[in-house]
């Protein structure tokens, strides 16, 4: 009987040792692939890989706990290991590193403040043009949004999105397209002052711009909606330069400029060339306000959940970030990002 139960435990630790050991071979594999640097990103598929970086984090829990159930000592290591750097690298998106969500004061009143330091901010890729228009209009509305970056634009959306009332939030606006297709836009409550079609000359497409006004003219900020080439079979390289791209700007912008970039990157934090362009000037919003993974696309995909975080809000030295989070709105197959914005 004795022997019997042995055997029957052996067999429950070898049944429970294989799902533990490739969980941790996955989860050893797409650790080891965040620590690839910049200027080997573009090896076809790592940047998808890279992409779901968080969800390595789960597997290195599971290998963990099916390592330990089956006494596998060393898968169990490995998979400890993998969780730690995993938690390492997604813990500050969970912890504000401002302290206090300072920001939500006066830009989530019942009416936003264009005078004052403080604004809330959207960017949504309309997934050439299928999104619903008057769901952006009644978001800008119900969220008290300031400054709208769209991606993906066509010129029917923008008629569309003129039709639905967006000039009676949002009355100034610039919008821009490469390929006299596709296009990026910015909407502000405000003036947009020195207004371009493309900030950044990137490859992947125009980026246009415009400073807004804030502390009642005291101060201002330069906004930039941003659509990089997406990793796809055959755009790896496209992919790295226009991030690359972004990064360039980025080293040689003027100091004396406040920026905010918003848009579709395409690349989570998790990828190098975007952690680059960041640099030691620029920071992601959900990272400052600590409002958790900010995961935005594929949203159009009723059995898939979002996966990554690839639309992004960053800020420059000086601007502090709150209440961020993830709208779902028909018809395009990101979600929205919002923040609120303060010049501190």
């Amino acid at each position: 009987m004795t022997a019997q139960r042995g055997s029957h435990s052996s067999l429950i630790r070898m049944a429970v040792t294989v799902p533990a050991r490739l969980l941790m071979l996955v989860a050893l594999l797409g650790t080891l692939a965040r620590l690839i640097p910049a200027q080997f990103s573009d090896i076809p598929y790592l940047p998808v890989v890279v992409s779901l970086t968080p969800w390595f984090g789960l597997a290195a829990a599971l290998a963990l706990v099916l390592g330990l159930l089956s006494r596998r000592w060393t898968t169990a290591l490995i998979a400890l290991l993998c969780l730690c750097a995993q938690v390492w690298w997604q813990y500050p998106f969970f912890t504000s590193s401002e302290g206090t969500n300072s920001t939500s004061s006066s830009a989530t009143s019942s009416a936003p403040n264009t005078a004052d330091n403080a604004a809330r901010v959207m960017t949504f890729n309309v997934y050439k043009g299928r999104a619903d228009a008057q769901s952006i209009v009644n978001t800008v509305r119900d969220e008290r949004v300031e400054v709208l970056a769209l991606q993906e634009t066509t010129d029917d959306f923008v008629r569309s999105l003129e039709q639905a009332g967006i000039s009676d939030y949002l009355p100034f606006s610039k919008v821009s397209s490469s390929d006299n297709h596709y296009g990026n836009g910015i909407w502000s409550a405000t003036q947009l002052t020195s207004a371009v079609k493309d900030q950044v000359n990137s490859s992947s497409s125009y980026m246009p711009a415009g400073s807004v006004a804030f502390s009642g003219g005291a101060a201002s900020i330069r906004f930039v909606s941003v659509h990089t080439t997406s990793p796809t079979a055959g755009t790896w390289t496209a992919w790295k330069r226009s991030l690359t791209e972004l990064q360039q700007f980025a080293q040689t912008a003027d100091t004396n400029t406040k920026y905010v970039f918003m848009g579709d990157f395409n690349a989570t934090y998790d990828h190098a060339p975007f952690r680059n362009f960041l640099g030691s000037r620029f920071s992601d919003a959900a990272r400052i306000s600590g409002d958790g993974l900010t995961l935005t696309w594929p949203a159009n995909r009723n059995h898939i959940p979002r996966l990554v975080s690839i639309d992004h809000i960053v800020l420059d030295r000086g601007i502090s970030a709150g209440d961020t989070e993830v709208i779902k709105l028909p018809g395009s197959d990101h979600a929205a990002l919002l923040s609120t914005i303060a010049i501190k």
